[in-house]
């Protein structure tokens, strides 16, 4: 088997963690885009390992009756989003199976629950990263490539409704032309559409310079687009939950789902049940969503968060707790040797083994863990699991629609 081949008919097999399906061809293990259990298809190989091969479906031979015809004309290009061709419900349901299967797997920890879906499922991002065109346009990158695909002229479907869909003047516009002339590149490869036949070319443009990122935001002042590496990257904006409002920069972290920081604060705030005058630390705490919600539940807040100008935010987006930079498990060493609630919300790789060990030292009676990763939440909960602590509860929200993301909140008790 060799790049460029041509595989099937082949049927799939389960969801993996990834956005792909397994499928075996002549006993090898081959993870195929563009598919969903059950179907049979023909596809064609784009790597070869030792262990496993990658392949992108080509053509469906027997369609499932989860699939549907994408909203966007650029599915299967773009690498944005993986599970347009999914119905909406059924994208939920493989979420959850790959979450259960993470936690089985790398935990042994049993999660039956469902995966809630959290509406709009188009229109919904209010931050995202492009390329600019040195034409004005933006793109988004081909799947495990530096190919840029453009945007449909009237915008991503899954961007907020006020989320400029063109590069206009200024520093994003320089952005743009610096990235020199383009090249379009076609191939003769169909897509997969709705039903296994072709749905268009791959129409797409690679750079030879170095490609113009663009940041793409819509907060309380509108949408609005900066460079990357330009000054506005660093610029100020503000963001609401419920009644509060949070200063963050254009580049710092925020949900990018416009109702997620809501409905995650509400699962947090649910899964631990705080009461008035207990300590609570926030490990990873960006701009202080969830420390303010510890305050307004009339706890003590402490929080830790890598980013010095997050920090910064925090202590004035929340200046009932006590915020402190650096990383988490050093300074923790600097807070109360006991809490009572612990809130993590650590990157995607995950908190750690050393910080697990730290945050159970600590004897809190509940820890709320907030994961956008199956694989690095299951470790982290098998690390905690054999330190004494137990997932009373795992749900997970599909703040991610179109794609095979998800966000997770588990809560741990001893």
């Amino acid at each position: 088997m060799q790049p460029g081949d041509l595989i099937g008919p082949v049927e799939i097999g389960p969801v993996a963690h990834g956005g792909h399906c397994v499928a075996r061809v002549d006993g090898r293990v081959v993870f195929v885009r563009h598919v969903l259990p059950g179907e049979v298809v023909r596809a064609r190989v784009t790597e070869v390992s030792s262990r496993f091969a990658r392949a992108d479906a080509v053509e469906i031979v027997r369609s499932s009756p989860e699939r549907m015809k994408p909203p966007c004309p650029h599915a299967g290009v773009c690498g944005g989003c993986d599970f347009q061709h999914v119905r909406p419900e059924f994208q939920a349901e493989l979420k959850r199976r790959v979450l259960a299967e993470q936690l089985q797997r790398l935990a042994g920890i049993e999660c039956n629950g469902v995966v809630e879906q959290v509406p709009p499922l188009l229109g919904s991002r209010v931050r995202m990263r492009f390329v600019a065109t040195d034409d004005g346009r933006l793109g988004l990158r081909a799947h495990r490539s530096h190919v840029v695909v453009p945007l449909p002229v009237d915008g991503c479907r899954i961007a907020h409704p006020l989320m400029p869909a063109t590069v206009e003047g200024g520093e994003v516009a320089e952005a743009g032309s610096a990235l020199g002339s383009w090249q379009a590149r076609s191939t003769e490869e169909p897509l997969v559409g709705e039903a296994g036949a072709a749905s268009g070319s791959r129409q797409a443009r690679s750079a030879e310079e170095p490609q113009a990122e663009v940041i793409g935001v819509v907060s309380l002042e509108g949408g609005r687009l900066v460079g990357a590496g330009s000054p506005g990257a660093s610029e100020v904006i503000t963001q609401r939950v419920g009644e509060r409002t949070f200063s963050v920069n254009v580049n710092g972290f925020w949900q990018s789902h416009l109702a997620a920081p809501e409905v995650l604060t509400a699962a947090v705030l649910e899964g631990l049940a705080p009461s008035p005058g207990e300590t609570a630390f926030d490990l990873y705490c960006g701009v202080g969503v969830f420390a303010a919600a510890l305050v307004d539940a009339d706890c003590r807040v402490w929080g830790i968060e890598g980013s010095r100008t997050a920090v910064a935010h925090a202590r004035r987006n929340v200046p009932q707790a006590s915020f402190f930079a650096g990383d988490v498990g050093r300074t923790l060493r600097r807070l109360p040797k006991q809490a009572d609630l612990v809130v993590l919300d650590p990157p995607r790789t995950g908190a750690g083994a050393a910080v697990m060990t730290a945050v159970t030292r600590l004897r809190p009676r509940a820890i709320a863990y907030v994961a956008c990763d199956p694989a690095a939440l299951a470790r982290d909960l098998g690390t905690a699991r054999a330190l004494g602590y137990e997932a009373s509860s795992i749900r997970g929200f599909d703040v991610f629609g179109m794609t095979h993301h998800i966000e997770a909140v588990a809560v741990l008790r001893r």
